[in-house]
């Protein structure tokens, strides 16, 4: 039996469903990526305020919810100066780049630590 070749349609759709989940993965690892050297590179210690500095403001570059908002709405502001991922220029759009990237760049340093996976036994011991 004869297979007819997918239509010009389903292949475009196909190939757009995975350039838009290529570009959430880039715009998570480079929010990732950005808010864990923000807040634990070396290079920023220098300049990095203390939690209780500037009436508790200091916090934001020790959270990675609160540093990872502001790091998705920067990437936001800058995708169309990048090939890396688009998203429309809506308020709405900025705000929803925020809560993926604070969420995502939680859940991921909860989920990694320095030498790699965390692992939590029982005993509240970590490894």
């Amino acid at each position: 039996m004869l297979r007819r070749a997918p239509s010009l349609r389903a292949t475009t759709t196909a190939r757009s469903e995975i350039v838009t989940k290529m570009e959430l993965l880039h715009f998570i690892l480079a929010a990732y990526g950005m808010t864990f050297i923000i807040i634990h590179g070396h290079i920023f210690n220098k300049i990095r305020p203390p939690c209780k500095s500037m009436g508790g403001f200091g916090r934001l570059f020790h959270c990675h919810l609160c540093m990872g908002f502001w790091v998705g709405v920067f990437l936001w502001g800058i995708s169309p100066y990048t090939e890396l991922f688009s998203f429309s220029n809506q308020p709405m759009t900025a705000f929803m780049c925020g809560c993926i990237s604070a969420g995502t760049s939680y859940f991921l340093s909860m989920l990694v630590e320095d030498y790699g996976i965390r692992v939590v036994h029982k005993g509240g011991e970590q490894s």
